[in-house]
């Protein structure tokens, strides 16, 4: 029988990928799965591992894109602009 290549998981989106991901690690993680069963939810988390780290990329390269290339941590600044409201409201 030939290999049925390798498609992108059936998930809609990053998050019903990893709410499907999450689920079979609980599951594995209970170790009532037998053999075979462990092996298709093993394989079946690594297409959703390889989907979801693929989306996230994706986002990241819009992201820089966005950005001019500059990503900027989100806590830059914040906190002392927030100090200085303070003074000068007092």
């Amino acid at each position: 029988m030939p290999k049925k290549p390798a498609a992108e998981p059936t998930a809609v989106s990053f998050e019903s990928a990893m709410a499907e991901l999450e689920q079979l690690v609980a599951t594995m993680e209970s170790g009532e799965l037998p053999l075979e069963a462990s092996v298709a939810a093993y394989q079946r988390g690594s297409e959703l591992v390889q989907y979801c780290a693929a989306q996230l990329e994706r986002v990241e390269k819009q992201v820089k894109v966005l950005e001019g290339e500059m990503l900027k941590p989100f806590a830059s600044g914040d906190e002392d602009d927030e100090e200085a409201e303070e003074e000068d409201g007092e």
